[in-house]
């Protein structure tokens, strides 16, 4: 059993189990910053490897002053190693997730710190699998779906002309 730092990463290993996409947790650290005797001082550990995708994830769901730091060694990883292909997920593109997966509630419950989970909770949580809904994102409605609705709201349906964004009633 993986014993993951944070419930959003139990969360995304999840989705790419779903979608048997193969991963690795914490596999490589990267140095960053030495001192002048030629001690690593600081480095950078992504999340998830996806070996077939040649691809590392790294996710951030806490406050902003840490997302600050995340992006400084980010940047620096990309200095010392530009042929490094990572993405990094913010807590927007987190939460696009979730509610992909209809799990928007749970979002609340893995963002900041408060998403920060003991050994004991987190493999409580893992034992199944939570995508328990359709993977596959729902269609947006139709045209004429939109306006029914909106007829039975009673509001105006939106107009629209070939190539432009719908109008704002």
């Amino acid at each position: 059993m993986v014993g993951f730092a944070h419930a959003s990463e139990a969360e995304m290993s999840r989705i790419l189990d779903f979608y048997a996409v193969r991963w690795e947790y914490e596999p490589h650290t990267f140095p960053i910053l030495w001192n002048l005797e030629g001690d690593v001082v600081e480095s950078f550990s992504p999340d998830f490897y996806l070996p077939d995708l040649d691809l590392y994830l790294e996710l951030t769901t806490l406050r902003q002053k840490l997302v600050r730091k995340k992006n400084r060694k980010l940047r620096r990883l990309r200095e010392l190693y530009p042929d490094l292909n990572i993405k990094l997920f913010y807590a927007r593109d987190f939460r696009a997730l979730m509610l992909k997966y209809g799990k928007l509630a749970l979002f609340d419950g893995l963002s900041g710190t408060s998403g920060q989970v003991s050994q004991p909770a987190l493999a409580a949580t893992t034992r199944e699998p939570t995508l328990d809904v359709d993977p596959v994102p729902a269609a947006a409605p139709s045209a004429t779906a939109q306006a029914r609705s909106a007829r039975s709201a009673g509001r105006r349906p939106p107009v629209r002309s070939a190539g432009t964004k719908p109008s704002a009633t």
